[in-house]
């Protein structure tokens, strides 16, 4: 049975399609058919992370409008054949998007996928409404900061209040995402530590990535950091083996001491 799994944030700029784009390559390269939506109407940019930004000729808003069909509009990843991308509008604004059309939208997707991820618009406006209605899960991606921390405080409750499974009396399976953690920095007591996320999130992690400059690279280039074997490449495997039920064990992102790095 198809699983829609929302990834979300507080805020902008903690990597939220970044992850998205990752996770959406590993579920495909384990033999699951996947498809990434983009929710942030207006503002798109899982394009040019998964690389497909210059094959795009329809989007999600013009299916849902009718202006297309679904197939017209999925798009293929050059690389990994099982996982489809469907984009947002760059011209609409994301109040366009109604309840109503989102399900239908869903409904038809669940029919040919194992897995669709939707990447939320950062913030709590109608874009992430709807892009959290219908999660049966959400990944709450969260920076090792107080302000996000904080913000994703706020998007756990809103979930917890606005979805359908929250209407019908039920819950959305909640994990957290902890992106951009800078050892060195938590060890200084300048960042925030997983327990310190943890202890206020009060939910179970599913994933600790750390500050990685070949996710820059990556992103420029059009495809996603997961292909190489990058600190943080590795961290998205294993957030894909949790998804998938395996019992992983959580990386040691502790700076090494001044002695083991010169023995390395």
């Amino acid at each position: 049975m198809a699983e829609v799994i929302t990834i979300t944030s507080g805020k902008g700029g903690v990597g939220k399609s970044t992850c998205t784009a990752n996770i959406a390559v590993g579920l495909a390269q384990s033999g699951k058919r996947v498809v990434a939506v983009d929710f942030d109407i207006g503002l798109r940019n899982l394009d040019m992370i998964l690389g497909l930004e210059n094959r795009i000729v329809y989007d999600v808003v013009d299916v849902m409008e009718g202006k297309c069909n679904l197939s017209q509009a999925l798009i293929n990843d050059k690389k990994t054949k099982t996982l489809y991308f469907l984009p947002a509008s760059q011209s609409k604004d994301k109040n366009i998007l109604e309840k109503q059309k989102v399900q239908n939208l869903i409904e038809e997707l669940k029919k040919d996928f194992d897995y669709i991820l939707l990447d939320s618009p950062a913030g709590i406006e109608s874009g992430f409404e709807h892009a959290i209605f219908w999660a049966d899960r959400a990944l709450v991606v969260v920076t090792p900061e107080v302000s996000s921390v904080r913000d994703s405080d706020r998007v756990i409750g809103i979930i917890d209040a606005k979805s359908d499974k929250a209407k019908n009396g039920l819950e959305v399976q909640k994990h957290i995402i902890i992106n951009r953690i800078k050892p060195e920095l938590v060890a200084k007591g300048e960042m925030l530590s997983t327990e310190d996320v943890l202890s206020i999130l009060a939910l179970p992690l599913i994933g600790l990535v750390p500050e990685d400059s070949r996710v820059v690279s990556a992103t420029n280039t059009g495809e996603p950091v997961i292909y190489t074997n990058s600190p943080s490449a590795n961290c998205y495997k294993n957030i894909v083996r949790r998804i998938l039920g395996e019992e992983v064990e959580f990386s040691n992102l502790a700076p090494k001491s001044w002695l083991k790095r010169l023995f390395q």
